[in-house]
């Protein structure tokens, strides 16, 4: 999750601006600090413009209290250690914050001095008491814990902070009805091919923008996705209408680095871009839904298993690593539960 901050004048009051793309968990986050505010100027959240606000988003703005000091040159030690081990550039600004946070609450206490009794009282002072999301909360502990093992070198009983129960949620998904409305709204041919790829192939919304020409085997009808998530490579393939429309724009756009590139020629399309691509199909299709991109990929999974696939090539087909993940469109299916007869028809 990819954000940026830094300090603003808001209605001459000293403020700090916090920018990203949409992103519910973000949002989430950003209202559970104390006076938040969203500004349609800026096209931004903002919070105030405190020491502890400066620690969260990495404002360099230099503390006054010594251990401070100390606690943000172990959060720069921790990130440069992610670096190294290159995590993804979402994990280790997200983890940094989530120790930042933990640290900044210990203000007072050098690193060292931090006890097992002060993280039972980091989770019920901080954690419990701003009602953060069971993920973030989740994000936080891990933090904390590879912090400690890492860095610190240093067992901690990270049991004492309790971890939440995730809510089981189901995936959103849509009918085939609807996902033929949205990729066919659109007149303009990119914008038609990167959603109809999106959910022909199931992939990530980076994983759409990272594309090249190159990725694309036309001979042997299917696509590689380098480096996804968890920095792992797959192949997916593609079906012959696809590979029509891919042809088609290919002849007409010419991309020369990726598949899809913005106004400049060179550079990927933009997150913001696609977004907006997705918010005219849903507008022109008539969908209220709150829908995302991650839904045609979603729906993309529950049609194929709909359709017969077994569960295991849709497994590869995603990129799961684990077979629980995938087995969660079995819950979202209605192939089955259509055809229970209800004991009320026979009253």
């Amino acid at each position: 999750m990819k954000w940026k901050a830094k300090l603003i004048i808001h209605k001459s009051e000293k403020r700090i601006a916090v920018f990203f793309e949409k992103n519910p968990i973000l949002i989430e986050r950003i209202k559970a600090i104390e006076d938040a505010r969203w500004s349609q100027s800026f096209m931004a959240w903002h919070v105030p413009n405190t020491e502890e606000n400066r620690y969260r988003f990495q404002i360099d703005v230099a503390p006054l209290k010594i251990p401070t000091v100390d606690n943000l040159e172990q959060v720069q030690k921790f990130k440069n250690w992610l670096s190294s081990k290159r995590y993804s550039q979402n994990t280790i600004k997200t983890y940094t914050e989530c120790l930042g946070q933990f640290l900044y609450f210990f203000k007072d206490k050098m690193v060292t001095e931090i006890t097992n009794d002060d993280l039972i009282q980091f989770n019920n002072d901080y954690i419990l008491k701003k009602n953060l999301s069971p993920s973030y909360q989740n994000q936080i502990v891990n933090a904390i814990k590879l912090f400690y093992s890492t860095i610190q070198n240093k067992q901690i009983e990270i049991s004492s902070i309790h971890r939440p129960k995730r809510a089981k949620l189901l995936p959103n998904v849509l009918s085939k009805e609807e996902v033929k409305l949205i990729l066919n709204a659109h007149v303009n041919l990119k914008h038609r091919v990167m959603l109809c790829l999106i959910y022909s192939c199931g992939l990530r919304r980076g994983e759409l923008l990272n594309l090249k020409p190159a990725d694309i085997d036309s001979k042997r009808n299917l696509i590689f996705i380098h480096q996804a998530k968890g920095r792992k490579d797959r192949i997916a393939p593609l079906s012959t209408k696809i590979l029509s429309m891919l042809r088609e724009y290919y002849i007409g756009y010419k991309p020369k680095v990726w598949l899809f590139e913005g106004h400049n020629k060179g550079e990927p399309y933009s997150e913001k871009g696609l977004q907006s691509v997705l918010k005219f199909a849903l507008e022109k299709a008539g969908i209220q839904k709150p829908v995302s991109l991650h839904w045609l990929r979603h729906s993309y999974a529950t049609h194929l298993l709909e359709s017969g696939t077994d569960l295991r090539y849709i497994q590869e087909l995603l990129g799961h690593n684990s077979s629980k993940t995938t087995e969660i469109y079995t819950h979202v299916s209605t192939k089955n539960l259509q055809q229970i007869r209800s004991p009320f028809d026979d009253l």
